[in-house]
């Protein structure tokens, strides 16, 4: 039995626009003497990243300020929740569908903790069915999007004619953190937004989308000692957002494998993370995919940022203002912290 992705909607925090030359700013001002500043603020500048969206204004106690773990992760939850209550509301209208419609809910949040997540909490905020099935996935960061979708896809082919709502919200300005001033963290300081999104997994078609065939068409893959690569923390100063050298090729280092799986395959469109350009970059060359072909990645990624979780959500959005041809084949890709990958491929229904 096949399952189908459906078109997502995508929500931004709507009142803070934060553009890199103010994020450049900032972190001049509060890194005045850092020794490596010049370099900087050059790569800062070169992130590709030109405007996000964060839920608060950059100089907030919890982005910018220098507010504890307890205030942030209260800040960053309660703002993922606001935006993924939207997010999945506007879904459901725009599938015509009714809170009891859903079969189940599959969620993804790494940006503030809480207990019970998103997924309760969505559940009493929707009034969907206290029978609703659910599976909340906390940790998985920007690979959580696709790695949900695939959730989903299992749940989708395994039952009859279910209705699985895909909810992804990330805070990542919950890691801007003045506490941290390595070169990386100050890169990370200009490449995430915060967003959330949502789509609609199904075993029947309700318009056009993305028909998976089965779960053999799913792809996940950890990267052996890789777990310093990208990897988060905690302590009183709030969330943190590490990564090593290595991290730069972790993506290359796994393309190999994610190659063999696709096999001989022909890729005609992707829907790649745009963790940064080169990611990006990397990941097209491999599928044999132009600058044309991942427009909506980089779009996405100059006028969004690294959006996390939901990035791969909108990037299917964006795809389907300019649809790809019906029995188009494309692969979704998208990399977190591990470093593990997570891929999806299909063609395209119309």
């Amino acid at each position: 039995m096949p399952a189908y992705i459906h078109r997502p909607v995508t929500v931004f925090p709507t009142t803070h626009q934060v553009t890199t030359d103010q994020i450049a700013d900032d972190i001049r001002h509060h890194h005045a003497a850092h020794p490596k500043l010049g370099a900087i603020l050059r790569i800062v500048a070169n992130t590709g990243v030109r405007t996000r969206h964060f839920t608060r204004p950059l100089d907030a106690p919890t982005v910018a300020g220098d507010a504890g773990i307890s205030d942030r992760s209260a800040a960053a939850f309660g703002d993922a929740l606001d935006l993924a209550t939207e997010a999945a509301r506007r879904t459901l209208t725009h599938h015509r569908l009714e809170p009891d419609d859903i079969d189940a809910i599959i969620t993804t949040h790494s940006t503030g903790w809480a207990v019970p997540n998103l997924d309760i909490h969505l559940i009493n905020r929707l009034g969907l069915s206290p029978h609703v099935r659910r599976i909340a996935l906390t940790t998985l960061a920007c690979a959580g999007g696709t790695q949900a979708l695939i959730r989903a896809i299992d749940m989708a082919t395994m039952r009859t004619q279910p209705k699985v709502l895909v909810v992804a919200a990330e805070v990542i300005s919950a890691v801007y953190n003045h506490a941290d001033n390595a070169v990386e963290h100050m890169i990370y300081k200009a490449l995430f937004g915060d967003s959330a999104a949502a789509t609609i997994v199904t075993a029947q078609p309700l318009g056009p989308g993305i028909r998976v065939d089965s779960p053999a068409d799913t792809y996940e893959h950890v990267l052996p000692d890789s777990l310093t690569r990208y990897n988060g923390r905690v302590d009183a100063a709030g969330f943190h957002f590490d990564s090593t050298k290595a991290a730069l090729t972790a993506a290359d280092d796994v393309l190999p494998d994610l190659m063999k799986w696709l096999g001989s395959d022909l890729v005609d469109f992707g829907v790649i993370h745009p963790g940064s350009q080169r990611i990006i970059n990397d990941t097209a060359r491999a599928l044999g995919l132009d600058a044309h072909d991942t427009r909506h990645s980089t779009d996405t990624l100059t006028e969004e940022g690294n959006l996390g979780g939901p990035s791969v959500l909108r990037i299917l959005e964006r795809t389907y203002t300019e649809p790809p041809a019906n029995g188009a084949h494309g692969v979704m890709v998208a990399y977190g912290p591990g470093f593990t990958t997570a891929a999806i491929r299909g063609t395209w229904h119309a």
